[in-house]
């Protein structure tokens, strides 16, 4: 085995780490505040060959590998959880199933600015009445001649409000067994019909753009169906497989900072005449964090590695994101216990870490579905 990250993965650490550092963390509290989406940040990142690292350079990508693009993702996460998850989404979700799944005209048409940073996508999968039972999916699409014709609602769906598209599943049919076909179409945010608003009021994570997009007789030819019509379903269930390692390792940036904030704040904070990180209780809690950050981090790389080199990886994917995002939550948690009072304003920040981890354990996959998940794998 071979732990070491290679020359040119420490590389694209350091200088990520370095751009996040400058461009990013200085905002994170303001944006937060204010529930502001970095617009100015991703023209940089996009600027910086980030939005593409997974993808081959013919199609406007840097040609990287999925643990790559999963320290990528830690760092950004790791100076602001809303930007990081806004990045992991545009990639992971809104451009990556258009490279798996689609034509050559469609990478073409869709999957190169995105990857090239001119634009964010985006995906539409979760409605009022569809979130951990995706197959309850109410929107549909009905072809007429060469056009689908689309009526539904997605709720919660990110980067919306600044992507040129949406992949929005549909139902598109019934099976033999009466279950639902469900399909991915390639949706134009601009097309008529589409309404999109974007005024969520959230816990945490606020500097993601969130929205709600409502589908009303939205008419898109029928070469904008992604992939198998037949196989929509399988389509984003494998799509869901890739972004759990990219939150996973969103988790791991949130609980790194989380971290680095609580030991600092313990050895410069005094109490009965010496720093509180003398003391054994918060040495405790700093090493448990410390370990599960490890085991968190070693989890997602494993996860990465699997996928780059072709092997079945939705059982680690899934344990990556369960133990990385519940880590994360502890070990925002702690950090708030060791700052005690001070941690409990927003001064210090690390109440913001807080919030952004919690939506870890709810986004792409309850922590009870990634169990669900890792059970079946099991063979319960």
């Amino acid at each position: 085995m071979n732990f070491d990250l290679t020359k040119e993965q420490q590389m694209l650490k350091e200088m990520i780490s370095d751009f996040a550092e400058k461009e990013i963390k200085p905002h994170a509290q303001k944006m937060d505040e204010s529930s502001e989406f970095g617009e100015q940040i991703f023209k940089k990142i996009g600027e910086l060959g980030l939005l593409g690292i997974p993808f081959p350079e013919e199609y406007g990508g840097a040609g990287g590998d999925t643990v790559s693009y999963a320290i990528a993702v830690e760092e950004i996460g790791k100076a602001c959880g809303g930007t990081g998850l806004s990045y992991a989404a545009a990639v992971s979700l809104g451009a990556s199933p258009i490279y798996y799944f689609g034509t050559e005209e469609q990478k073409r048409k869709w999957l190169v600015p995105m990857a090239k940073g001119d634009t964010l996508g985006s995906f539409g999968l979760t409605e009022p009445n569809a979130g951990s039972d995706a197959g309850g999916t109410k929107t549909k699409a009905v072809l007429d001649g060469n056009e689908y014709v689309i009526n539904g609602e997605k709720c919660w769906i990110t980067n919306a409000g600044y992507a040129r598209q949406v992949i929005v599943t549909a139902v598109t049919g019934k099976r033999e067994n009466g279950k639902n076909i469900v399909s991915a179409i390639i949706v134009p945010t601009d097309a008529p019909g589409v309404t999109i608003s974007c005024n969520y009021d959230k816990m945490g994570v606020r500097a993601s753009n969130t929205c709600e997009i409502v589908l009303d007789n939205v008419r898109v030819p029928k070469e904008n169906l992604l992939g198998d019509s037949q196989k929509g379903f399988s389509q984003f269930l494998y799509t869901l497989d890739g972004g759990r390692i990219s939150i996973a390792a969103l988790a791991v940036g949130i609980a790194q900072a989380a971290l680095e904030k609580a030991l600092a704040y313990a050895k410069e904070r005094v109490q009965f005449g010496q720093p509180i990180s003398k003391f054994q209780a918060i040495q405790f809690k700093l090493a448990d964090m410390a370990t599960e950050i490890e085991l968190a981090r070693n989890l997602v790389y494993k996860a990465a590695w699997l996928k780059d080199q072709g092997q079945p990886f939705g059982k680690e994917a899934a344990m990556a994101k369960l133990f990385a995002s519940e880590t994360s939550f502890r070990a925002g948690n702690q950090a708030i216990q060791i700052h005690g009072g001070y941690g409990y304003m927003r001064e210090y920040e690390v109440e913001r870490l807080l919030r952004d981890a919690k939506l870890l354990e709810i986004g792409e996959g309850t922590s009870e579905i990634q169990r669900l998940v890792i059970a079946r794998h099991l063979g319960c």
